[in-house]
């Protein structure tokens, strides 16, 4: 089945900046209108305000199936606004190439794998500048990260409101002081509405998830309120190509492969989350979904995530069900190509298996590869991706004891969580001490990476 990447209609117009105050931007400073101190005076960008919510109400009918009793999805105020936005930048010609003329298709099989001829993308990509065999590495203000992206490639600004209700403003002031988080374009797009959003973009915190962080992502999930649109992570060694912390988003309109993959129940947490795992998927991982409130959802993944930067374990996270349902994906694809274990023939293809490839959106960098696309080739190069699974349950056991562990720490009195001022460091270090046994080794191939037995 082919499909067609298409503009979406707005119901709100485009917020369209006067001659004036664009000019205004764009003068001063270093030239470049710059996210960094010389072009932020007096700088303004759009707010939305966004209502912090306890739950999620979803909008589908059932796993993996996108219906609605009028058809399309409604068009939210956030939809309107992100899309109409990144229309004008296009208009602007802000983006290195048009993704609307790009092929894509459904590859024809029981599980729908997507794939997408994008080969704008591989050409001026913006290269990986850090290694790939560490997943935390401090950010480091010399190579390419948000604050030097232009102001102009900037949506909107993304933060809590005030008094409890959206609010939008057109022209908020840009506080320093007050780290804002952003929602920018990206410059080299997969489909059409796809955005970075950056939390605290001004403190130039590395690519690791925190648990504010992590909640800033589901909480745009959820006032997008559109199971089309999706948010992903990358960490580093699972394909990020830049060390300041971002997530990913854009919208795409069947369901992601993922998405519908059959899981099995492992447990639920004390909080109501109830974490399962993919069956019959190229890539093992785990599902979080529910929860008592919104927060332990978001918890309860973001300490996972925590986890498995701590102990050196490059993963991939979806968001998916505005928010309802998170999967987490641990990956070993670059530690394979450091091994010399990846075959030439899938390595030809320059296909880095990312969050969107991973959840079946293959993005496709060379002709011959698409037109020949096939469920067995796409499930071949995911089965790459995938830890084994003895190594998959040591990394699932490893994620419930620090799971465990945070959730008695948050079970203690205030008292006693006050007098336990190194709470996180001890939790990194008992986390660590399951892993003891593990033999590091450094090994040699096309990237030296750290490797555990």
């Amino acid at each position: 089945m082919m499909l067609r990447i298409k503009r979406v209609p707005t119901v709100v117009s485009n917020y369209q900046k006067e001659d004036g105050n664009e000019g205004s931007r764009r003068g001063g400073g270093c030239g470049r209108n710059c996210l960094q101190n010389c072009c932020l005076q007096d700088a303004c960008l759009p707010l939305y305000a966004f209502k912090k919510v306890d739950s999620i109400v979803s909008k589908k009918k059932g796993v993996g199936v996108f219906e609605y009793d009028k058809g399309e999805p409604p068009v939210a105020f956030l939809d309107s606004l992100l899309l109409g936005e990144w229309e004008d930048r296009v208009q602007r010609g802000l983006f290195r190439y048009d993704v609307t003329a790009c092929e894509t298709k459904v590859i024809p099989g029981q599980h729908g794998f997507i794939a997408q001829l994008n080969e704008g993308r591989h050409l001026k990509k913006r290269p990986t500048e850090f290694r790939v065999d560490k997943v935390l590495q401090p950010f480091d203000g010399n190579k390419f990260n948000f604050t030097k992206v232009g102001q102009e490639e900037v949506l909107f600004q993304f933060g809590a409101s005030e008094d409890g209700e959206v609010q939008f403003f057109p022209d908020a002031p840009i506080d320093p002081e007050n780290s804002p988080s952003m929602v920018a374009i990206n410059v080299s797009p997969i489909e059409y509405g796809h955005v970075l959003l950056i939390p605290r973009v001004l403190d130039c915190l590395p690519q690791r998830i925190d648990r504010d962080s992590f909640m800033l992502a589901i909480y745009m999930a959820a006032e997008a309120g559109n199971p089309y649109f999706r948010l992903g992570y990358n960490s580093l060694g699972a394909f990020a190509t830049i060390n300041h912390l971002h997530f990913q988003a854009y919208y795409l309109a069947v369901p992601f492969p993922i998405e519908k993959a059959p899981t099995k129940e492992i447990t639920t947490s004390d909080g109501g989350v109830k974490i399962s795992e993919l069956v019959n998927y190229p890539v093992r991982g785990l599902v979080f979904e529910g929860g008592n409130a919104l927060l332990d959802l978001s918890n309860g993944v973001s300490d996972a995530c925590i986890c498995l930067q701590e102990n050196n374990i490059p993963y991939n996270v979806l968001i998916a069900d505005c928010g309802n349902r998170i999967f987490l994906l641990p990956q070993c694809y670059a530690e394979k190509q450091a091994l010399g274990e990846v075959s030439p023939e899938l390595l030809d293809t320059q296909v880095n298996p990312a969050v969107w490839e991973i959840s079946g959106h293959m993005v496709l960098k060379r002709k011959k590869d698409y037109e020949e696309a096939s469920e067995e080739n796409a499930w071949r190069l995911l089965a790459e991706v995938s830890l084994s699974e003895e190594r998959f349950q040591e990394v699932t056991a490893l994620i419930f004891e620090a799971i465990s562990y945070r959730s008695c720490v948050i079970g203690t009195d205030s008292e006693n969580l006050l007098e336990d001022v190194n709470v996180e460091h001890q939790l990194v270090e008992e986390v660590n001490a399951i892993n003891e046994s593990s033999h590091q080794a450094m090994v040699t191939g096309n990237q030296d990476c750290l490797v555990l037995h």
